[in-house]
């Protein structure tokens, strides 16, 4: 899913390209990306683009007549800039918006189709899609720490939870947690005041360097390659893969559609974090480090 780096650098590709300018042509191929049915979606044509902002991992466009166009491309959906009236290609098109300098389309690589496209009428109407985090860029320790304890909840979930953090999703809280040395098992309110204030550091650093770094891929161009799986990321996507500080093979924890991952040895004073997928597999003898994991893997490869 596009993060908090990703949608900035979409908003900051879409602004040159957007803003000032009318959609020509509102075309939409797929009868499940629209959500909204007051004001109709074919009101947005002949509409002037004056803005483009962030609502969480959401994207805005707002026109004339105090619309918005809110999209939430969630895990596979992404934009691309076309030449303008490109054709919607293939079963991935869900829908295309004209404009004088080209055609902005959006995408979905799933068959589960969950992306989505709103209009909707007013500020109050827009506030509806705001999940309520707070913005991790701009909020100060004081901030981010009653954030972090409004429950009592592992550091990964308390990260990626909208309500708390904005943008803030699975590939980038794997990063910043690696970058504070904490575990993804940590409880929200057993930090202590250092351990509070390397994560807030460390939240700041992560998203800043994943912009810059976005960035600089994308330069005068638009985003064509935006993945959850990065060059140069430490431990995201990383599974058995060695620890860019200490060596040792990254492990991760798996549920539901989404992962953990994190180096035992950084984060979590060498103790394995308990996986469904390994808890089945080795049931009550479970290992508790990485010796005793790379051990049973050899008696069991023998038995």
């Amino acid at each position: 899913m596009p993060e908090l780096p990703d949608v900035t650098v979409y908003l900051e590709c879409l602004e040159p390209r957007v803003v000032g300018r009318p959609i020509e042509k509102l075309r939409i191929r797929s009868a499940f990306l629209v959500r909204s049915f007051d004001p109709p979606i074919s009101t947005a044509e002949g509409k002037t683009v004056h803005e483009v902002r962030r609502l969480g991992k959401r994207i805005v466009l707002g026109l004339d007549d105090d619309l918005f166009l809110v999209f939430h491309l969630m895990i596979a959906g992404r934009f691309r800039w076309r030449e303008k009236g490109a054709k919607i290609h293939g079963r991935n098109g869900l829908c295309a918006l004209d404009f004088e300098t080209g055609s902005l389309m959006m995408t979905e690589a799933s068959k589960k189709k969950r992306a989505s496209l709103y209009l909707v009428r007013g500020e109050a109407a827009l506030d509806d899609h705001q999940p309520g985090g707070i913005e991790p860029l701009e909020c100060n320790l004081a901030a981010f720490a009653a954030a972090l304890v409004k429950e009592n909840r592992t550091l990964k979930r308390a990260l990626t939870d909208p309500r708390l953090f904005s943008g803030i999703g699975n590939a980038y809280s794997d990063e910043i947690l690696y970058a504070a040395r904490l575990s993804p098992a940590q409880r929200t309110r057993n930090l202590d005041e250092d351990e509070v204030a390397r994560l807030h550091a460390a939240v700041r650093a992560t998203l800043e360097h994943w912009i810059e770094e976005t960035r600089a891929q994308v330069g005068d161009g638009f985003p064509e390659k935006v993945t959850a799986f990065r060059k140069g990321m430490a431990v995201h996507g990383r599974y058995n893969e060695p620890c860019p500080t200490c060596g040792d093979p990254v492990q991760h924890i798996l549920y539901a559609e989404t992962e953990s991952n994190y180096c035992p040895t950084c984060q979590t004073g060498g103790k394995l974090l308990a996986d469904r997928a390994l808890s089945r597999l080795f049931r009550g003898d479970w290992p508790k480090t990485l010796e005793e994991l790379e051990e049973s893997k050899r008696i069991r490869a023998d038995e």
